[in-house]
């Protein structure tokens, strides 16, 4: 497994469990799994704590992105697994340029395919590929 399929499932673990226990903030999480999981590289660590401060500062704009294209599907209603991982690879599309769209989706698709359920790819690539055409709409201006 490469260091940054690591970082991101490392970053879907701290994702769940700000979801799960929103009462504990974003920099107790961090500090929670920096403690617990001491085993982790360091670059594996400063990815995976990137996309998390990304999706969390993001998370309004990211969650408006994925309801808007999920037909007859509250964010309330989707697994937590699926829209966390949705959420991660819609911040690298909207807001890391750095990272290839198609590696993105890939790798969400991949992640979901792992701790998801069996209709998790098909739901996560389908709504992944709208916020992706919409992301290179705003940035090249074309359709």
């Amino acid at each position: 497994m490469g260091l940054r399929r690591e970082a991101r499932e490392l970053a879907l673990q701290m994702l769940y469990a700000l979801d799960s226990n929103s009462a504990a903030g974003l920099r107790e999480t961090l500090q929670i799994f920096r403690e617990e999981r001491s085993d982790v590289a360091g670059k594996v660590r400063e990815f995976a704590e990137e996309l998390v401060q990304g999706v969390y500062a993001q998370r309004t704009v990211l969650d408006e992105a994925i309801r808007s294209r999920s037909k007859n599907w509250s964010l309330t209603r989707m697994p937590r697994i699926d829209l966390n991982v949705m959420r991660m690879a819609a911040y690298e599309l909207m807001f890391r340029s750095d990272i290839p769209k198609k590696v993105t989706i890939n790798e969400a698709i991949e992640i979901v395919r792992r701790y998801g359920d069996k209709e998790s790819p098909a739901f996560v690539n389908g709504i992944l590929d709208e916020i992706e055409a919409c992301a290179k709409t705003d940035v090249t201006g074309e359709e």
